[in-house]
């Protein structure tokens, strides 16, 4: 009987000794899971980012006449991928860098369902006459390009919907600035946009040169265009 009681007890000691390590592996290996699968988390979310546009808001409702005489409306845009930039005919600065950059997107999307809206904030000189001159002088192929005109106040107050800096037409020394920045919209009419290094979305894309590859120092004459190419792959995951 005492044999018995005492393998008993040993068996005892045994299985709380086993328990106890058991325990101890549980709190090492739980911890290291744990971990592991938020790493896996970051890495799906990152993925995510890097695959998907986030949405700004909805187009601003817009209803003004193109470089045809015909009148354009966000409607009409529905259904087809596009590009939103404000900018004048007569401008000597950034337009043109903006307008050969467009150019070079029309050329490599080549696509009847992608389009380019401009609208001039210079309506008095950019007449619908005037602005199928600009059209033909930079080469826009697309019947889908449109150069729109209109009410200037109306026009400014459109820039402000869109979240797009244009000079207030009351001050004349500011009356025809306005921003490089151009909006990319779905085919739901949709303001989309890709996300930066840091996971935040950038709103807008940058219609201009710049210095330096990683577009920091804008430049007229530069030999950079970072968000040219990712506007290009942007355009191209809304196409499908």
């Amino acid at each position: 009987m005492h044999t018995a009681v005492t393998s008993l007890r040993k068996i005892r000691r045994s299985m709380s000794r086993n328990k106890k390590t058991n325990n101890t592996k549980s709190k090492v290996i739980v911890p290291i899971v744990v971990i592991a699968l938020l790493f896996v988390g970051i890495g799906v979310g990152m993925g995510y980012f890097k695959k998907n546009l986030y949405t700004v808001m909805k187009v601003p409702d817009f209803k003004l006449t193109d470089q045809n005489n015909k009148m354009i409306t966000n409607k009409d845009m529905l259904g087809k991928v596009y590009l939103v930039e404000f900018f004048f005919s007569r401008c000597p600065t950034i337009c043109p860098v903006m307008n050969t950059n467009m150019r070079h997107i029309e050329d490599q999307i080549n696509n009847p369902d992608f389009g380019i809206i401009s609208i001039s904030i210079d309506p008095e000189n950019d007449t619908p006459e005037l602005l199928k001159e600009h059209a033909q002088r930079i080469g826009a192929k697309s019947p889908n390009w449109h150069f729109l005109t209109g009410n200037r106040d109306y026009i400014g107050n459109l820039a402000d919907e869109f979240n797009i800096y244009v000079g207030d037409k009351e001050d004349e020394s500011e009356s025809l600035n306005h921003s490089g920045m151009i909006a990319l919209v779905d085919k739901e009419g949709n303001i989309r946009c890709r996300y930066n290094k840091e996971n935040m979305p950038i709103l807008y894309y940058s219609g201009l040169n710049y210095e330096d590859p990683e577009g920091k120092v804008p430049k007229l004459n530069g030999k950079y265009h970072p968000d040219r190419e990712i506007l290009i792959e942007d355009i191209r995951k809304l196409l499908k």
